[in-house]
């Protein structure tokens, strides 16, 4: 179910819906680091052939300037870091210049890319890990249990003393064997999250992380901060700020482990947001008023053609599926 906000209109459209679709055909190809300069010579006379032609080139180029606006840049903005670039593309930028140098910086491939670039660099340092749009269950030596969500990549470490276990990006929900004599804590970011007998989701954005619990409690540490919080509660950290504890839905957080995506009045950019983090590629909302518009629902993650279906049909939205790009407008 969609729900339009108060007062709220339609961006401007081209006069021909075949040449948007059209328009941005042509700048993925230009941007896919393999266009040649017969390529951009056919780009610039097909947007001369007439004034709407234009006027689809134009608003291509908007659409595909605006490429961050459907990242998860909420958190950064709670945490007083709305200037910040999305996470993910943040660290591609720094794999790029340490380990692929020109590889990357040649191609078109890494905006488009999104988290499979992250995923497949931090893959190579974590005992477990999944690709972009796999889930995974796995069981720890200690008997604990640890649902890896979409491109999510964790290390352990266990000794007679400690139950260590470092996230470096992703999502996932810890169920924690009790062991008294070994405190089990998450490292995520610049802080960390202690089990006290428990059942918890922990998900680090970039360097912001959100710490969540479904049972029991968990001791929050996040550089001379603490905070403790119980089922039903949520904290976030990143850049010396530890927020006070949220009430939350911690089922609906945890909702993926069972294959689903519920919202309840979420706006759609936020939905497409979170639909990002499953596929290859990028999802792009396109207009103001669109990307406001209240989503509610429940979404089957193992079948997205449906939960695309879903959205064009609650929303009124088209969309165009191009590779390594989804607009929805």
């Amino acid at each position: 179910m969609a729900e339009s906000g108060r007062g709220a209109s339609p961006g401007r459209m081209p006069r021909s819906i075949a040449l948007s679709d059209e328009a941005i055909a042509w700048l993925t190809t230009l941007r896919s680091g393999r266009a040649t300069g017969e390529d951009r010579r056919a780009y610039g006379a097909w947007r001369a052939r007439s004034p709407a032609h234009e006027d689809a080139a134009r608003q291509a180029e908007a659409l595909f300037g605006a490429i961050g606006e459907t990242s998860v840049a909420t958190d950064y903005r709670t945490m007083g870091m709305a200037l910040a670039s999305p996470p993910y593309r943040q660290r591609a930028r720094r794999f790029g210049r340490r380990a692929f140098g020109a590889a990357l910086a040649g191609s078109g491939v890494a905006w488009l890319a999104g988290p499979a670039i992250v995923s497949s660099v931090t893959s190579l340092v974590a005992t477990y890990h999944t690709g972009v749009g796999e889930r995974r269950l796995v069981r720890l030596d200690d008997g604990s249990h640890v649902w890896l969500n979409t491109a999510t990549a964790l290390s352990v470490a266990f000794t007679a003393e400690r139950r260590r276990v470092v996230l470096h990006d992703g999502e996932a929900l810890f169920d924690v064997a009790r062991d008294a004599a070994r405190p089990f804590v998450v490292h995520s970011g610049a802080g960390e999250a202690e089990a006290l007998g428990t059942r918890y989701r922990v998900r680090r954005d970039g360097e912001v992380t959100l710490v969540s619990v479904v049972e029991g409690r968990v001791a929050v540490r996040a550089g001379a901060r603490a905070q403790q919080i119980s089922a039903g509660q949520e904290v976030r950290y990143g850049g010396g700020i530890l927020s006070a504890p949220e009430a939350v839905d911690a089922e609906t957080l945890t909702s993926w482990t069972r294959g689903k995506l519920i919202f309840n009045r979420q706006p759609l950019a936020q939905v497409a947001a979170e639909l990002e983090r499953y596929r290859h590629g990028r999802v792009l909302v396109r207009g103001a008023a669109l990307r406001a518009l209240k989503v509610t629902g429940v979404f089957d993650l193992d079948d997205n053609d449906a939960l695309l279906a879903a959205l064009s049909s609650s929303t009124g939205a088209r969309v165009i599926r191009l590779p390594w790009l989804l607009v929805i407008h």
